[in-house]
């Protein structure tokens, strides 16, 4: 069983919520976020990415930073940006990007389920990423950005989602970028309480996206118990803001590859050694190669497409993490051939999310690039089966798309 608990949200008016609401802080550079907030004082990126309100000679790091965030969501608080629920509620939230459709439960998970692995994660987390959301958790009082949470099956919390998104929503706009986002609360006590009852018939959740943010407010609240050794753990530090999906919902999108160079290869070298060890190998002449399976992927070489089909003995290893195609590819390519042993520290490679399209992998070819590999999914079944097993994924394995907006919800601690 895990346990999510509804709470008293901290929440943007109606009036400017669709201004409030901003892309995570990890999704963009402190120069990015600058323009993305010009003209718009709303912006809850003024208080996830405060270092924009300083001078940009100010390190990203600084106390200043975490300090300016605190005086920012206090000021969004006084001056009526944010109003505070009195009651305690769950908040349903849907995003809609094309043909894609996501709705979830906003809830708070528990700490304990997540030391204790009843919420299960598939990514290593840095340190240095974790000490930022520590001490801006820590130094606002509050979880700003929620975590990206996925369950495999629950028939009974997909209708209460059902019903309870017929209702007038708190809010409904479409962002910037053509993603609509919609909201809604429920307060009664006997859907909260089954709400509640039909988390505890769930053994395991999953973390989709947010695993710095998930860590830190674990850290945050651990941190706190020992402050407070008589705590019963009923205290908002127990939990961390959770958005949780029905799985069969969510759509991960390809990760795709970049090098620098072909390791002292040749192009035809570079083929050669490809088909010899990797797979077929087949120049494709309609434009860009997207993946349609597992076991395939593209490459962009020489201002030509190939597909490239695995050969079937790379494919059978024995866990789940060695079967990803991602895993596949760096084993038999990128280490074998190209030299690239750790894609987390190697300037030679770099990563392009699937939401990019497969032109501009061609044009960082023109740039600054040699080869781009067009990657097929990574599936949530596959990131599940990593997880159950204990493994972690391989770096830049999945790619989820929409993005959960910050600054809708925040729980205060």
């Amino acid at each position: 069983m895990v346990v999510v608990k509804p709470f008293s949200a901290m929440r943007p008016n109606e009036q400017v919520a669709h201004l409030v609401a901003a892309l995570p802080y990890d999704v963009m550079s402190s120069d990015e976020a600058r323009i993305m907030v010009k003209d718009n004082p709303y912006s809850f990126l003024h208080i996830d990415r405060a270092e924009i309100d300083l001078d940009k000679s100010v390190d990203i790091y600084d106390d200043r930073v975490y300090n300016k965030a605190k005086a920012n969501l206090k000021r969004f608080e006084q001056e009526g940006i944010f109003v505070n629920d009195t009651q305690k509620k769950y908040y349903f939230y849907r995003q809609i990007m094309g043909k894609q459709a996501q709705t979830g439960i906003v809830g708070c998970a528990s700490i304990d389920d997540y030391l204790e692995n009843r919420i299960k994660k598939h990514e290593f987390t840095r340190a240095d990423k974790e000490i930022d959301r520590i001490r801006h958790v820590s130094t606002c009082s509050a979880q700003t950005g929620p975590i990206f949470l996925a369950f495999k099956e629950s028939l009974e919390l997909e209708s209460i989602i059902e019903v309870e998104t017929q209702k007038k929503p708190l809010y409904d706009f479409v962002a910037e970028d053509g993603v609509r986002h919609t909201v809604w609360a429920t307060d009664n006590e006997a859907e909260v309480a089954k709400i509640e009852k039909a988390f505890e018939n769930i053994d395991a959740l999953y973390i989709a996206d947010g695993h710095h943010r998930a860590a830190s407010a674990v850290k945050v609240g651990v941190e706190k118990r020992n402050q407070n050794p008589n705590f019963d753990g009923n205290e908002e530090f127990n939990f961390f803001l959770s958005v949780i999906f029905p799985a069969k919902t969510l759509r991960i999108m390809d990760y795709n590859r970049l090098v620098k160079d072909l390791n002292g290869f040749t192009e035809k070298e570079f083929l050669d050694l490809v088909s010899k060890k990797i797979g077929t190998v087949e120049e494709y002449k309609n434009g860009p190669y997207h993946p349609e399976k597992l076991h395939t992927v593209g490459m962009y070489l020489g201002g030509k497409w190939y597909k490239v089909k695995f050969h079937e003995d790379i494919c059978n290893e024995a866990t789940p993490v060695e079967r990803l195609d991602c895993a596949i590819l760096q084993k038999n390519l990128l280490s074998s051939i190209l030299g690239i042993e750790d894609p987390r520290t190697d300037k030679r490679i770099d990563f392009a999310g699937g939401i990019r399209g497969l032109e501009y992998l061609e044009k960082r070819c023109q740039e600054d690039m040699c080869l781009a590999i067009s990657m097929y999914p990574t599936s949530l079944n596959e990131l599940m089966s990593v997880a159950d097993c204990g493994d972690v994924m391989p770096p830049k394995s999945t790619w989820f798309e929409p993005k959960l907006r910050s600054g809708l919800l925040i729980h205060k601690i």
